[in-house]
């Protein structure tokens, strides 16, 4: 026990305390908004001043299995031992996984395959000051576009960050972590946290299935 303690105050992404532990199934980011699917045209993306996916991921096998979207391996190394994925395949905003940690409350990592619309970062970028208050673009993952946004504001200062990763001009992967508590008192930043997982994901997605 004492080591799976080390293990998660070591890593960046263990989650702090801040709210009850939930019943340990999946649910949609907050940032995610749900939504029935449109049918919005291929050619309105990307939209004016957003990047374009120049090498689009064939993704559809994790959008069946979801959880495939981080290894078991790389999960011990975020979350220390004994975390269980729990995939919903057909979860509201999309397929999706979470992993949250037996040790600390609300401990964990979500991956959602959008499914709100077909306009993939787009409708990120489109929503920055309306929908989404707090929107920042990064650093794109080797020519893949991040960006990181939330709908309930910046969500930093609590830990949290929830991060889009266009894998195709109409299609994104999102990705929420929220820190340690002991991070979070350090100050560490969740949305390079989140960056950081984002960059395994998409190595997963690139070497597909």
């Amino acid at each position: 026990m004492r080591r799976a303690i080390v293990l998660l105050s070591m890593s960046l992404l263990t989650l702090t305390a801040c709210t009850p532990k939930n019943d340990g199934s999946p649910s949609a980011s907050s940032s995610t908004p749900i939504q029935s699917p449109s049918s919005g045209s291929s050619d309105e993306v990307p939209g004016p001043g957003v990047p374009k996916v120049e090498h689009p991921i064939d993704i559809a096998h994790f959008k069946q299995a979801p959880c495939d979207a981080l290894t078991a391996t790389q999960v011990t190394q975020l979350l220390g031992s004994g975390v269980t994925p729990k995939p919903e395949v057909k979860g509201e905003a999309g397929p999706q996984c979470r992993w949250d940690s037996p040790h600390v409350s609300q401990a964990g990592v979500g991956v959602i395959f959008t499914g709100v619309d077909n306009r993939g970062i787009t409708r990120v970028y489109n929503g920055q000051g309306k929908e989404y208050p707090f929107f920042k673009a990064l650093e794109p993952i080797d020519g893949y576009p991040v960006a990181a946004y939330d709908a309930s504001g910046d969500q930093s200062s609590h830990g949290n960050c929830t991060v889009a990763l266009g894998t195709s001009d109409q299609q994104t992967v999102d990705i929420d972590v929220t820190l340690s508590e002991e991070n979070v008192t350090k100050k560490k930043d969740p949305c390079v946290a989140a960056r950081d997982v984002a960059g395994k994901v998409l190595a997963n997605l690139k070497a597909g299935k």
